[in-house]
């Protein structure tokens, strides 16, 4: 089965306190309108982290600073293996403009359960609540 490598943003209000994360509904393909956590495909020879910001400069002509690490995900879609690295971040600059996707919405840690997530991002909503809701 073919593997796909991607880096993921889990964009909060502020790094320190992650009272709101970004989340972006899906404007094309087998998952239009379900919510997803920006990003993309890793290419040859970028880290996971240039990925992530050339990704989410491409779909949101956003930059994106104070990556960490959260998790990695693998994921077994029908069609494809699904590897997904996750870095908390914040923005930093660009004025947002929807190249990639229909909707964009700030979300608190208590609504994030109760959204119509893409399967794989489940996962990573899973442990944002294990790590950061007090």
């Amino acid at each position: 089965m073919k593997t796909v490598r991607v880096a993921a943003a889990v964009i909060c209000d502020s790094v320190k306190e992650k009272h709101k994360i970004f989340a972006v509904a899906r404007g094309y393909g087998e998952f239009k309108d379900l919510w997803e956590f920006p990003g993309g495909k890793v290419e040859a020879g970028e880290t996971q982290e240039e990925a992530l910001i050339r990704e989410i400069k491409e779909e949101l002509e956003l930059d994106i600073n104070n990556l960490n690490y959260l998790t990695t995900v693998k994921y077994d879609y029908p069609n494809f293996h699904l590897t997904m690295h996750c870095f908390i971040c914040e923005i930093c600059g660009g004025k947002l403009s929807l190249n990639a996707h229909n909707d964009v919405k700030w979300v608190s840690l208590e609504e994030l359960p109760h959204q119509n997530w893409i399967p794989a991002d489940v996962q990573v909503v899973e442990e944002i609540l294990n790590k950061y809701n007090n």
